[in-house]
């Protein structure tokens, strides 16, 4: 089986726990213990898990049993293991809420409809979420995820409108503003 065409990551395998194929997995949802609530997983190959049980370990981190995962050397072979569900699985996001996969794939262009790129990934490194925009021929560049810079998102469209802050798209070593030397 292929991996379904609009899937969502909604967590990740970790390292083995204990010797009777049980692992860890990192959730990726609002409730750790909702990874279960979606019916089965899949990885990017297309292979099946079901969850046998599960336990809250601490944080976002669980302890989870897969069918047919009985012992530690086929579970340490999981490791990384990114795990999807279907995007028709999902609740609709409230409003202000997006999904990551949602967004992937958006042209950006200004306010003033200048095309900017593509989103390739929506990243967060601790403080707000940033959208990964590449832009042909130039480096990419991260997008605060904020109304202020993102006023609108139009999915009908395919589009994410952007009113970048000054020097968001500038190239490093150019000149910034009209009366730099």
């Amino acid at each position: 089986m292929a991996e379904p065409q609009k899937s969502v990551v909604i967590a990740e395998i970790g390292a083995a726990h204990g010797v009777r194929g049980e692992v860890r997995v990192k959730s990726h949802t609002a409730d750790p213990l909702a990874v279960a609530d979606y019916g089965p997983l899949y990885d990017s190959r297309g292979a099946v898990f079901r969850v046998k049980s599960m336990r809250h370990l601490k944080d976002d981190m669980l302890v989870v049993s897969f069918e047919g995962l009985t012992d530690r050397t086929a579970a340490e072979k999981l490791n990384r293991t990114k795990l999807y569900v279907d995007r028709s699985a999902l609740p609709p996001p409230d409003e202000e809420e997006f999904y990551h996969t949602d967004l992937i794939g958006l042209a950006v262009e200004t306010t003033a409809g200048e095309a900017v790129g593509t989103v390739v990934a929506v990243a967060n490194f601790g403080a707000d979420d940033l959208l990964d925009v590449r832009r042909p021929g130039r480096a990419s560049v991260y997008v605060p995820f904020t109304r202020a810079v993102v006023p609108t998102l139009d999915f009908a469209a395919g589009k994410a409108i952007i009113e970048p802050p000054e020097g968001l798209l500038d190239e490093p070593g150019e000149p910034e503003g009209e009366g730099a030397s």
